[in-house]
């Protein structure tokens, strides 16, 4: 007989949808060579759309959200993976259409999955969770456009989200002189302890600008989208770079392209979900290099699998500062 297990599962209703702890059978996991006991998964902007039913995430009547977690493999198909390796999972279409991480059992490709870099653990995996791996991308996409530390100030909006806090400590940890916009000044001293070296009012790009602002940062990392967005690009330095990976504000862009043939600025786009391989394994090692990880666990709290609906209206609404681990065993 198959075993049973303890999985979130999100059904779509008449009305909208509703979501349940329930004990899921292993045997309807959907197809996967590798099979996975989940350590930990984490919530991330995606995580609170599905939850919420904000935006059409879920893809399947029923379904098991939760688009990353880290765990042990208990079963393999698949030659690179054998039981007991520790691996980390960050998008695919995983808790989107093929049952994810709110679980404490998932079968999955294993093509999707990522061993864990020496030096983290399971719990500090999904501390790190896609918003954290998104921010890696995000800088070495930077790195990649030569941005240098000496070049001028790097700008973080959404700065005390997941992907912004991250990303600040990553940034300043690298030698950059990081500016963190917020709307809430009450996380003035959080930002600062992350390594922010200058607050920067939310309100100042959140509305609609002009075509060409002030030359203000040489680079930025922006996660609003949206006038945030556009904003920012109006004022980044001649030749600067912008790497563009959420939409907090927006999907939209109302901008002009004064930065693009007036400054060179380089907008960056940068995909977390359908990242090739080769990149996804050189950003968790760098995450495994470069990020420090008490600033990590200053970023981070805790909760399982019952406080996922409270925290999908909460992260949408800008209320969660930083990382939050999901035990999936709580």
């Amino acid at each position: 007989m198959s075993e049973t297990f303890r999985a979130l599962l999100v059904t779509k209703t008449d009305d909208g949808q509703k979501s349940e702890i329930v004990d899921f059978n292993e045997a309807d996991l959907m197809e996967g060579d590798v099979s996975v006991d989940i350590a930990a998964s984490t919530i991330n902007f995606k995580d609170g759309l599905a939850l919420t039913g904000a935006s059409p995430i879920i893809r399947k009547p029923a379904l098991i959200p939760g688009i990353d977690f880290s765990g042990t493999v208990t079963a393999s198909d698949n030659p690179n993976f054998k039981p007991g390796d520790k691996v980390v999972l960050n998008g695919w279409g995983v808790g989107e259409g093929h049952h994810g991480g709110y679980a404490e059992k998932a079968r999955v490709k294993g093509d999707w999955l990522v061993k864990l870099p020496e030096g983290l653990s399971l719990e500090q995996a999904m501390a790190i969770g896609t918003a954290g791996y998104t921010a890696m991308l995000s800088v070495l996409g930077l790195e990649k456009q030569g941005v240098k530390p000496g070049d001028g100030d790097v700008l973080v909006t959404g700065a005390a989200g997941g992907v912004g806090s991250v990303a600040i400590a990553l940034l300043s940890k690298l030698g950059y002189r990081v500016l963190a916009s917020t709307g809430r000044a009450s996380e003035a001293d959080y930002l600062k302890s992350l390594g922010a070296a200058e607050i920067i009012d939310r309100a100042e790009l959140s509305e609609k600008g002009k075509p060409l602002g002030k030359e203000r940062w040489a680079a930025a990392v922006d996660a609003v989208g949206s006038h945030t967005l556009a904003n920012v690009l109006a004022q980044t330095a001649y030749g600067g770079t912008v790497t563009a990976c959420g939409l907090a504000q927006g999907p939209d862009l109302p901008a002009t392209v004064m930065p693009f043939i007036l400054r060179g600025v380089k907008l960056i786009g940068i995909d977390s979900v359908m990242a090739p391989k080769a990149a996804r394994e050189e950003a968790w090692a760098r995450l495994a290099k470069d990020l420090d990880l008490k600033k990590l666990d200053a970023m981070t709290t805790k909760a399982g699998l019952g406080d996922l609906p409270k925290l999908a209206g909460d992260i949408l609404a800008g209320k969660v500062r930083g990382r939050m681990v999901i035990d999936v065993k709580a």
